[in-house]
């Protein structure tokens, strides 16, 4: 999958749903995607920018910012660089950004 073909309608219709976080052979983590969020900059593609926030339920660890391998529901498997933002109530937050 090309992500620079990808756009929030990829997205949108995931919201609140569950995708796979492939950190390793042995470590997966559930994520649901919290937030599709487009953005005003400026992007050389003819998509508009966007960001993705996900949430795991990590309460006190977290991995470093990093290419994550994530398991999408209908578009496979992707390689996003995520940051992470923190923990809420739930879990760890985690960010992905499309320029």
């Amino acid at each position: 999958m090309d992500i620079s073909l990808l756009s929030v309608n990829n997205f949108n219709p995931f919201v609140n749903k569950v995708f796979i976080f492939k950190i390793s052979e042995e470590i997966q983590l559930d994520a649901e995607l919290i937030s599709v969020t487009e953005s005003n900059g400026y992007s050389p593609l003819e998509r508009t920018p966007f960001s993705l926030v996900f949430r795991t339920n990590q309460k006190n660890e977290y991995y470093e910012q990093g290419i994550f391998n994530i398991i999408h529901p209908e578009e496979g498997s992707l390689e996003l660089f995520l940051s992470p933002l923190g923990f809420d109530e739930v879990g760890m937050k985690y960010e992905a950004v499309f320029s």
